[in-house]
């Protein structure tokens, strides 16, 4: 049975070591879409499905996916979270935050458990804690280049950032080819050995992918919302002040 806190150092030892790898998550919205629902983060509502919700987004947290007008967007996540390749590290939607079927669904449409399947709130509840005491320190040891809101401001992070990648609101839909413009930077720059951060929703998962099966001499993480405090950004989820330390479960 795989353990949160121990996949939490397994990747945190491979950043620190140097070794290079990718690390996508696939949550709830991630596992809706997929599920070909729509999905829409408004103003003050959401909407998954057929059901509506209360609940207020700020800008760079609104997106709206309907797979009846985007199914490329459907068919790139599923590409990406099914993609294999040595040291790829896919972050599934959990049996305790969707429940089994979810979970089970997740698993099965990877073709089964596997040693690169582990928690997409890895860096977050019960191990936001280890996250900002041992992650975020260790960003300073390397380049690091970032992908993330065209609000989010760099001045208040704990370290440096040698490049940045800025995206819109419902970037998943409206620049659903960025990972073309960062593609040719690492070419033209004959990038190796740089740490790239994505804070681009559900766009992350793309370019990870694409980064990482052509350019594999870097590590990419998808880290959220996680620096959402740091970067003055308005969406602020419970876990960042304390209010969800849950030890989730495989």
């Amino acid at each position: 049975m795989k353990d949160f806190v121990e996949h939490f150092f397994l990747l945190y030892n491979k950043l620190k070591n140097g070794e290079n790898f990718a690390f996508s998550r696939f949550s709830d919205g991630e596992l809706r879409i997929m599920q070909n629902k729509e999905l829409v983060l408004g103003d003050n509502f959401y909407k998954i499905g057929d059901n509506i919700h209360s609940g207020k987004y700020f800008p760079e947290d609104r997106k709206h996916i309907n797979p009846q007008e985007h199914p490329h967007v459907v068919n790139k996540l599923m590409e990406a979270y099914c993609f294999k390749k040595h040291n790829y590290y896919v972050g599934l939607s959990c049996r305790c935050c969707v429940g089994q079927a979810d979970f089970q669904q997740m698993i099965d449409w990877r073709g089964g458990d596997d040693e690169f399947l582990t928690w997409s709130n890895l860096w977050v509840n019960g191990n936001y804690d280890l996250f900002r005491e041992h992650m975020i320190p260790e960003f300073s040891n390397h380049k690091i280049v970032y992908v993330l809101n065209e609000n989010a401001n760099l001045m208040g992070l704990p370290f440096g950032v040698v490049k940045d990648f800025r995206v819109g609101e419902n970037c998943v839909v409206n620049e659903f080819n960025k990972h073309e413009e960062v593609l040719l930077w690492i070419e033209e720059n004959n990038i190796e050995n740089h740490v790239f951060l994505f804070s681009a929703s559900s766009l992350s998962n793309f370019m990870i992918y694409e980064l990482f099966k052509k350019y594999d001499k870097n590590t990419y993480i998808d880290i959220g919302t996680t620096l959402n405090i740091e970067l003055g950004m308005k969406g602020i989820r419970r876990y960042l002040t304390g209010g969800n330390k849950k030890i989730c479960i495989w």
